[in-house]
């Protein structure tokens, strides 16, 4: 029984021929994160990959290599290999909440693919805004769009009280935060 849980480890997600610099990265909205994987010796000519999904079998890949060092973009992701250091980076760029998810770094072979996984967050944002005195009572809001006629406001006041509770209110100072986190 032994021999065959040797043979068999290889081939399994998380195999230590492909390890993620961090499993765990986290970047701005609207900014850009890199993802770093290294490989052992051998795999310098595969085909690396970047796919997102919870589940090892059903991600879907955004970008791939096609084994040699030249960049390939995907839509706001882009990837590239590097054979002499046998470290392959990964870009997301223009963040956006949807992004956060699970990915992997995987190296496509014959059989079951190498890959490890690796968990992307988006930073939560915080707004300050300024009002004047005399303006303490009055309901304060925050919507996302330039125009006001369009815009869905997501964090509002009644007056001095907080509807939702991502936002502070310091009349002393005449400001409201508002901290956002995935919506």
């Amino acid at each position: 029984m032994w021999p065959l849980l040797v043979l068999f480890l290889p081939i399994v997600q998380g195999s230590s021929a492909l390890v993620a610099v961090s499993n765990a990265v986290s970047g701005p909205l609207r900014g850009s994160l890199t993802v770093q994987c290294r490989y052992e010796p051998g795999w310098e000519t595969y085909s690396k990959w970047w796919c997102q999904g919870a589940q090892w079998k059903d991600c879907h890949i955004l970008v791939q290599t096609d084994g040699s060092e030249r960049e390939e973009k995907g839509h706001h992701v882009s990837i590239k290999d590097n054979q002499k250091s046998r470290t392959f980076t990964v870009t997301m760029e223009e963040l956006r909440w949807n992004n956060a998810d699970t990915y992997w770094c995987g190296i496509e072979r014959s059989g079951t693919d190498l890959g490890v996984e690796v968990k992307v967050t988006i930073d939560p944002v915080t707004v300050q805004c300024h009002y004047g005195p005399g303006w303490e009572t009055y309901v304060k809001s925050w919507c996302p769009d330039a125009d006001l006629n369009s815009c869905t406001i997501l964090v509002q006041t009644t007056g001095s009280e907080l509807k939702k509770n991502r936002l502070s209110i310091n009349q002393k100072k005449h400001t409201f935060s508002m901290t956002i986190w995935g919506e």
